[in-house]
């Protein structure tokens, strides 16, 4: 088993809370993590419907079976618990006590709010970082591999190819959990919905114009894009509001979690079609977005991650804030490091003066280097030490 960097910070997190609650995106490893974190605890699916009619009938008898606490996997399907659990947590005093888990944030999280406020932490499980996947004896070998397979932990302890586990795992998505949220009739249009969100992944959301092609309303796919949030399938990096005196761009970008969903959605056969693809740019960049965001998750911490760009085209990938200063990373998927590389982290940094702090460029390359002042980084090295010494 592939030994997850959050583990460390749930360890942390179960010394000052009676409860952590594990959400994610499905297939994210939550149940393992959660087993390996309480490795000595009872464990207890709601997903299964025997242990979810006794929770349901009787949540008293039921948590009584776990006076030490427990490991309670898939906890939305049974919010009738979690009162229960705050009257127990509150009588008992210990910390550490239950690991719930969940993956439909939208249901989970308003139940937990109203039940577990300030008992519980909350902890986000994407799919397998960079620095997990180097443990794994199958860990993709090139960069149009990585974006070709993604990370999601199935396809890396599993002889299952990567196009059939994401067939089984988009039709269930789209059979059990959004048309349970959204009673989604046309499931075709949804998936049409959803195709054509990847070929919009790291481009500037325009809902009137998804919708038209899609032939829905506007306020549906604002309905549509708002569950997939909620679902980790997708989210949007907003604008940072500084301006320099310049005009902004004010809509946010689209970013999917997972590149190997991404590369299924678009229909991408073999990584060697990742090589020439026209969008093969905007999927290195929802890669490298994707392993930042997990470098802030995976320490239970909210990722201060924006987007810049003004209406003159300058335009900085990624904003990340520290403190009171930004941090600018421009990424690049090529392979060969140009010089026109870094002409947009130039010319920000020229409008921000002592406001930038520690830039970089994060390219498809192997090479680590500095250029001038910019720390060049390849794609191997989009790893949490290396991205944690961007933030010293």
């Amino acid at each position: 088993m592939i030994k997850r960097e959050a583990e460390k910070t749930i360890h942390n997190l179960l010394r000052g809370f009676p409860v952590v609650t594990i959400t994610g995106p499905r297939q994210s490893g939550k149940t393992t993590l959660a087993k390996a974190v309480f490795a000595d605890r009872p464990y207890a699916s709601l997903e299964e419907p025997d242990v979810r009619l006794m929770a349901r009938g009787d949540p008293r008898s039921f948590l009584e079976r776990y006076p030490d606490g427990a490991v309670l996997d898939e906890v939305q399907r049974c919010p009738e618990l979690l009162s229960y659990i705050q009257s127990i947590v509150d009588a008992d005093g210990r910390m550490g006590l239950f690991i719930l888990t969940g993956s439909q944030h939208f249901g989970l999280m308003s139940d937990i709010t109203q039940s577990l406020a300030g008992r519980t932490a909350f902890l986000e499980l994407l799919p397998f970082s960079l620095t997990e996947l180097e443990k794994s004896p199958r860990k993709p070998e090139s960069i149009d591999m990585m974006l070709f397979s993604g990370s999601y932990p199935p396809l890396y302890d599993r002889d299952v190819s990567t196009r059939s586990w994401f067939g089984a795992y988009v039709t269930a998505y789209l059979e059990r959990d959004v048309r349970q949220v959204l009673k989604v009739q046309e499931l075709e249009t949804f998936q049409r919905f959803v195709r054509l969100c990847a070929g919009r992944t790291g481009q500037l959301l325009n809902y009137s114009s998804i919708a038209a092609e899609c032939g829905i309303t506007h306020n549906t796919a604002k309905a549509w894009i708002s569950v997939l949030e909620a679902s980790y399938i997708l989210f949007q990096l907003r604008p940072h509001h500084v301006n320099f005196n310049k005009r902004l761009v004010k809509t946010s970008k689209l970013y999917f979690y997972d590149v190997g969903l991404v590369s299924w959605l678009l229909g991408i056969q073999t990584p060697d079609q990742m090589v020439t693809h026209p969008l093969r740019g905007h999927i290195f960049e929802t890669f490298v977005i994707g392993e930042l965001v997990k470098s802030f998750l995976n320490r239970a911490e909210r990722p201060n991650l924006y987007f810049w760009r003004d209406s003159n085209g300058v335009e900085v990938d990624v904003l990340i804030e520290h403190g009171r200063r930004l941090i600018p990373v421009e990424i690049k998927s090529g392979k060969t490091v140009a010089s026109d590389f870094f002409s947009g982290l130039e010319r920000w940094q020229s409008l921000a003066g002592n406001l930038a702090i520690n830039p970089a460029l994060i390219y498809g390359g192997s090479e680590n280097y500095r250029h001038k002042d910019i720390s060049v980084i390849g794609w191997r090295d989009i790893k949490a030490k290396k991205l944690s010494e961007l933030m010293e």
